[in-house]
């Protein structure tokens, strides 16, 4: 017995060393395959990885190494800081491994189609690597994968098709990559899927219909891709849904009833897609969902009084589409809901009482709708609200006291309704407040002092209302505030020295008051400040210099107030500065060069002052500059000829200064160039026609200068092709008119309204003078509004060109106070636009073109001293002109000169039947009464008298009537041609 039992015990002795000497051999292959792959680390003194030598165990003390009979099964060194790639890894070495986790290293390069080897893998983690390229088409033979999670690389290409065929997977992660093409069909035959994960990839193609027989899946993620067309209907067969996500693609159509069979669907996000129609009210149905999402999209229709149906909802977002009609009162029976968004909608009548019932509610946005009425007391019930958002509706009447009980709010936006009243003292008690916006409303009444108390408040928004009286010195207290708007009110007193203690200041608008006094030297302080805005007041004073200590300003905006003195040298040391406009006030003395310093500036506007001297030639070099406007000031010497390349000039105003000599030629690097007004100076050039090739050139204004000669095409295929806006009156351009300027103006052949509005706008608004309907008017934002040709009172000679009846856009059309001569063309019927058209004081004869009685816009008219005769044309706007449209034109007949006109209907019908039978049968009396009165002062003396006796004694007086109007006019006439002559001879010699 102990014989038999010594030899068992020695058998086993001996197969326990041969299986420990088998397992020691296996493990050994497998750890030198994974040494090697190890070796190719960029980082090969990894601290993680430490553990791996060949004189140490894989099985037991390798880091990450979990092995299972001897054999290597569990491969787990996420977060290791692994730098390297796949392409050693040792896939046929591993034949075991069932479990690989590589996720959040380092790993880049593409997956190797070796991983095809790994036939008993289960587990695959790759996530949150650099790994790019295909998906290998080879991982769809691994049968026994169940988990695929790849996301967070640079995968790129298709999904293969061959993944479809792991029957085994149930969860397939794959987002966050660069995935193109569509979605394979082959994915329906995954039906032991619960997870399906392709977010934020960039697939495109319809979601394929298959993807609804996946019974198993519990979340569903497609968001943040291309994917087009509408939402499958088989989607509501996917019973243990508890996630959708299918929000931010290119989906269509409507949202599909059966997304209302989904019981189990806890959360919901169809948003930022192109869904249209309404919301089906079967979304009421699904009592387990918390979060539903359809905003951003093209929903119409009224909110499903369903929706409140649903008790377990906490999120509620349908802004961003097209609902119209009133918001249910059933969504006040959505007690768990704690945030609820209907912004940017059509939504209509008043805020329903029940949105008060909403206790757990922390987040309320209504804005930008169609809301009416008053705002609900009932609101103060929401304890936990920390957002309330109605801006840009209509809402109306007074601020709730019961506002001031939502202590937790921080954020309050009321602006953009039509609230009136004043504002409650008690909104002081909100001390958790840090923004509150009441801008562009109807309040009135003084700024509370108690908003002072708000030490957490960060912007205050209380601009363009009716508020009145002083600005608080309490609201120095808010220490935390970043931006104070308290502009376009009707606030005067002083600016609180006070305010100067808002060191965080960054925005300060106090513009469009009627503050008065000096700028408070407290400013000095506000170091953080980037805009400062006291336009449109009545201060006084100074610039001050601790101005210049604001180092952090850019924008430094004082127009139209009533500041005076020099303007201070150090402004060019604040080197952020990007506007600087002072224009409308009284400063004089020289422009300082140290603002060319400013490398950054794109707004310089002095205009409006009293500033003498020259424009030091440095300006031209400030690259960055797009408006420059020193108008109406008293500017000597010439204009700045170092414009430089890279010139970003957009508007150049130096109108009404005493600038001389010539039109700089650097002007022409300035590309983008689209204002040019130089009016109102004494230059002394000819037309600078190098202007036309600035593609942009909008407006160009050169009247009341001493510009010269004839204008004369560079012949050049493109010229001025943008132009709107010509102006070169009052100058002594002389010869024909440009027809060939007038044939190159592109922007004056279409009607455009749509003409892109330029960057500055917010900051500064172009305007030009122009001379329509007979008067002086200032047009401002003028790059999309007025078309204009003025080239009166210069000396141009010959005809008016056809080709300006081509410019079918032009408004104001003014070519009087020249030498022109010829018929009035035709063609100028075609300007169907024009509001203002002046020929007058030519040489112009022939009679109206009967064309222009079809401008309907036609306001003004101008015709007079020229030979026109003939009828004038009778038409809806000719009937509202007066005599003076025509006088000096002894030709013309008709209204409004005449009765009558031989070519007027309308005119023949004050005459009688009667009348024109004693005009016919008195004809030849009336030649003979002609002879008989020269035929000397004694006898036609006596003639005379016995005519008007027998005129008398016959009753017949019209003969008496036209006799007289007859000698009247060839009195007129003779004296009017006398001083005609005159008058042209005086024009020709004497004007320049």
């Amino acid at each position: 017995m102990m014989m038999v039992t010594s030899k068992v015990f020695s058998s086993l002795q001996f197969f326990t060393v041969f299986y420990l000497f088998t397992v020691a051999f296996a493990s050994t292959e497998e750890a030198t395959a994974l040494l090697k792959w190890k070796a190719t680390f960029k980082n090969q003194n990894n601290s993680f990885l430490a553990s791996w030598t060949t004189s140490s165990n894989a099985c037991k003390d390798w880091y990450g190494v979990v092995c299972l009979n001897g054999r290597v099964n569990t491969l787990n060194i996420t977060n290791a800081s692994v730098i390297g790639t796949l392409y050693a890894f040792p896939f046929s070495s591993l034949p075991f491994l069932e479990n690989l986790d590589l996720s959040n290293n380092n790993i880049s390069g593409t997956i190797p189609p070796e991983i095809g080897n790994l036939t008993n893998l289960v587990y695959l983690d790759l996530n949150t690597n650099q790994i790019s390229g295909t998906i290998p088409p080879q991982i769809g033979s691994l049968a026994k994968l169940q988990i695929i999670r790849i996301f967070n690389n640079h995968l790129n290409g298709f999904i293969p098709e061959e993944i479809g065929y792991l029957r085994s997977l149930t969860k397939l992660s794959l987002g966050i990559n660069f995935l193109s093409g569509s979605i394979p069909a082959s994915l329906g035959n995954m039906t032991n899927l619960s997870f399906l994960f392709l977010y934020e990839n960039q697939l495109s193609g319809f979601i394929p219909e298959e993807i609804g027989y996946l019974r198993s899946l519990t979340k569903l993620s497609l968001d943040i891709n291309f994917l087009s067309g509408s939402i499958p209907a088989s989607l509501g067969n996917l019973n243990n849904l508890s996630f959708l996500y299918l929000y931010n693609n290119q989906l269509s159509g409507s949202i599909p009833e059966e997304i209302g069979y989904l019981r189990s669907l806890t959360y919901l996000d169809l948003g930022e897609n192109a869904l249209n129609g309404s919301i089906p009210a079967s979304l009421g149905n699904l009592n387990n969902l918390s979060r539903l999402d359809l905003y951003n999209n093209k929903l119409s229709g009224s909110i499903p009084e369903e929706i409140g149906y649903l008790r377990s909802l906490t999120y509620l977002d349908l802004g961003e589409n097209a609902l119209n009609g009133s918001i249910p009162a059933s969504l006040g029976n959505l007690n768990n809901l704690s945030r609820l968004d209907l912004y940017n909608n059509k939504l209509s009548g008043s805020i329903p009482e029940e949105i008060g019932y909403l206790r757990s509610l922390t987040y309320l946005d209504l804005g930008e709708n169609a809301l009416n009425g008053s705002i609900p007391a009932s609101l103060g019930n929401l304890n936990n609200l920390s957002r309330l958002d109605l801006y840009n509706n209509k809402l109306s009447g007074s601020i709730p006291e019961e506002i001031s009980y939502l202590r937790s709010l921080t954020y309050l936006d009321l602006g953009e309704n039509a609230l009136n009243g004043s504002i409650p003292a008690s909104l002081g008690n909100l001390n958790n407040l840090s923004r509150l916006d009441l801008y562009n409303n109807k309040l009135s009444g003084s700024i509370p002092e108690e908003i002072g108390y708000l030490r957490s408040l960060t912007k205050l928004s209380l601009g363009n209302n009716f508020l009145s009286g002083s600005i608080p010195a309490s609201l120095g207290n808010l220490n935390n505030l970043f931006m104070l708007y308290l502009y376009n009110n009707q606030l005067s007193g002083s600016i609180p020295e006070e305010i100067g203690y808002l060191s965080s200041l960054t925005n300060l608008y106090l513009g469009n008051n009627s503050l008065n006094g000096l700028i408070p030297a407290s400013f000095g302080n506000m170091r953080n400040l980037q805009a400062l805005f006291l336009n449109d007041n009545n201060l006084i004073g100074e610039i001050p210099s601790f101005v210049c200590n604001l180092t952090s300003l850019e924008l430094l905006y004082m127009p139209r107030n009533n500041l005076k003195g020099k303007v201070p040298q150090c402004l060019g040391n604040i080197s952020d500065l990007l506007v600087l406009s002072m224009s409308s006030n009284s400063f004089s003395g020289e422009l300082p060069s140290s603002i060319s310093n400013l490398t950054s500036l794109k707004i310089l506007d002095f205009g409006r002052n009293n500033l003498e001297g020259a424009i030091p030639q440095c300006f031209g070099n400030i690259s960055s500059l797009q408006v420059f406007d020193m108008q109406n000031n008293k500017l000597s010497g010439t204009l700045p000829t170092n414009f430089s390349i890279g010139c970003s000039l957009i508007s150049l105003n130096l109108h009404g200064n005493e600038l001389e000599d010539e039109i700089p030629w650097s002007l022409d690097n300035c590309k983008k160039l689209q204002v040019l007004d130089l009016g109102d100076n004494q230059l002394n050039d000819t037309f600078p026609m190098w202007l036309g090739t600035l593609p942009e050139l909008r407006v160009l204004r050169l009247t009341s200068n001493k510009l010269h000669g004839p204008i004369r095409s560079s012949g050049a295929e493109i010229m001025f092709p943008d132009l709107r806006i010509i102006d070169l009156s009052r100058n002594a351009f002389s010869q024909d008119l440009p027809t060939s300027l007038f044939e190159h103006l592109k922007g004056m052949r279409t009607v455009d309204k749509t003409m892109e509005v330029p960057s500055y706008e917010r900051y500064y608004d172009d305007s030009v003078v122009v001379v329509t309907k007979g008067l002086e008017l200032e047009i401002v934002r003028i790059l999309s509004l007025y078309t204009v040709i003025d080239l009166s009172s210069n000396k141009f000679e010959g005809h008016i060109p056809s080709v300006l009846g081509d410019l079918i856009a032009i408004r104001v059309l003014n070519v009087s106070h020249n030498a022109l001569q010829g018929y009035i063309p035709s063609s100028l019927g075609s300007l169907s636009r024009v509001e203002s058209l002046d020929l007058s004081f030519n040489q112009l004869s022939g009679e109206i073109p009967q064309q222009l009685a079809s401008l309907t816009f036609l306001e003004f008219l101008n015709l007079s001293h020229n030979y026109l005769q003939g009828c004038i044309p009778q038409g809806p706007q000719f009937r509202t002109f007066e005599s003076n449209s025509y006088e000096g034109n002894d030709g013309l007949r008709g209204y409004p000169v005449s009765k009558g006109c031989g070519k007027d209907p309308v005119s023949e019908t004050n005459y009688t039947v009667s009348a024109l039978e004693d005009q016919e049968s008195n004809s030849k009396f009336f030649n003979d009464f002609w002879k008989a009165a020269l035929m000397g002062y004694g006898s036609g003396l006596c003639i005379g008298i016995s005519i008007i006796y027998f005129l008398i004694s016959t009753g017949n007086l019209r003969w008496l009537a036209r006799i007289i109007e007859e000698l009247e006019h060839k009195i007129i006439m003779q004296r009017r041609k006398k001083q005609r002559g005159q008058r042209n001879y005086r024009r020709r010699n004497n004007r320049f």
